[in-house]
């Protein structure tokens, strides 16, 4: 088997790689049978020189490789026919944008193997970027307290060299006593955002607690969905009933909104649920929000600020609750957003070393050797030109109906 790892080519330039350096030369050491390529590339974040200092191949073409690897979607025109190739195409939701994308890669009669479909037997994604989301989600959080207030100021996570750096420039964070910051989801992103907030140093409390406090410290709670959610009729909440009757609930944000002063939104979110706060919950007096970091980033969804996804490069802008639009930042009535849809980008290097990892360990051992766990099978949506069977409902996306 050759492998090779391909040079990313959709806009705007995505710096990430699903191996590193270091864990490509990890992949030659483990499975030596196999032939190891890089796809020279000026755009990723680690150099041409950085693997072929590890005794990796640089090499223009990688028409003669069996399996690809990249990270985002592979412009069309970029795609070799009958080859096997790993990475994000947006498509298994039916992304309008990317249906033509999928009708070439079936044209072509290539193996696709989507990383957001790979997942364990018992369900739960095995490879993805989350936790990195979630840290310079939080990160850029804390940025924007620091301009809005304007009693610190961070360097932009891009413009840190690693998560090494980063940790080192929140030792500028300075945060009243009685700052109160919230956090919704409790999964990879949750626990990444988490990091950024023990690294700084704020204390935990419990949810209950959270809404009593009068500890003379900055403090956080994290919420799980069922301290943002409740029953319409009082009933008690179970997770299961959550999931199956989401109609049947409302958001139970309120007693949070109304005394917290950020909020890192790290949950996942159905379109079926209710909404954590609307617009008009943001028009009430009581509602005391003024920093929202959006890292789930549902645009015109359960979080109401977020408009429009923000960039890298101008990752704020200002939400006026009384006209229901985007205003400057820094206006003193506007609540500051940070909504960036693309936050591990910021720090491809760590990113990608974490995504690699997971994919040296947990996955191309399926491909180079047997998929036992049918890991592999169960995240193809084609191969020889026709859907597999877990993805047949796609027919109808492609089709147009």
């Amino acid at each position: 088997m050759k492998i090779g790892v391909i040079r990313e080519t959709k806009n705007p330039p995505d710096k990430r790689v699903p191996l590193s350096p270091e864990k490509c030369a990890k992949l030659k050491q483990n499975f030596p049978e196999v032939e190891l390529v890089v796809q020279s590339s000026n755009i990723r974040a680690f150099k041409d020189e950085e693997y072929s200092e590890l005794g990796v191949n640089i090499v223009q073409d990688v028409s003669d490789c069996d399996v690809l690897l990249g990270v985002k979607e592979v412009k069309k025109e970029e795609l070799l026919p009958h080859k096997t190739y790993f990475f994000f195409s947006h498509t298994i939701k039916e992304q309008p944008y990317n249906r033509d994308l999928l009708q070439k890669i079936l044209d072509l009669k290539i193996k696709m193997i989507d990383y957001e479909a790979l997942t364990y037997p018992k369900n739960g994604r095995i490879l993805g970027f989350g936790r990195y989301a979630g840290i310079v989600g939080a990160y850029n959080a804390f940025l924007a307290f620091g301009i809005k207030s304007n009693s610190y100021n961070l360097k932009p996570a891009n413009e840190c060299h690693d998560y090494k750096e980063l940790k080192q420039e929140l030792k500028k964070v300075k945060l009243p006593n009685d700052y109160k910051i919230i956090i919704s989801g409790d999964g990879r992103v949750g626990k990444g955002a988490e990091e950024i907030i023990h690294a700084i140093g704020i204390y935990e409390v419990s949810p209950l607690d959270f809404l009593t406090s009068t500890r003379n410290e900055p403090i956080y709670t994290q919420l799980s969905i069922k301290e943002y959610n409740k029953r319409k009729d009082g009933q008690l909440f179970t997770k299961d009933d959550f999931y199956t009757n989401p109609e049947l609930f409302e958001s139970n944000f309120k007693r949070f909104s109304d005394i917290g002063d950020m909020y890192i939104a790290c949950h996942y979110w159905d379109a079926n649920a209710p909404f954590v706060f609307s617009r008009e919950d943001i028009k009430a007096d009581s509602f005391k929000l003024k920093i929202v970091a959006d890292i789930s980033c549902d645009i015109d969804g359960p979080v109401a600020s977020t408009l429009r996804p923000s960039t890298i490069d101008e990752p704020l802008y200002g939400y006026d609750p009384k006209t229901e639009s985007e205003v400057d930042f820094m206006n003193e009535n506007a609540i500051g957003v940070m909504a960036v849809d693309n936050l591990p980008c910021e720090l491809p290097r760590d990113a990608s070393e974490d995504f690699g990892n997971e994919l040296l360990t947990k996955v191309l051992p399926s491909i180079i050797g047997e998929d036992i766990d049918t890991i592999i099978e169960r995240a193809s949506i084609c191969e020889n030109g026709k859907l597999t069977s877990y993805y047949s409902y796609l027919q109808d996306y492609l089709d147009g109906v």
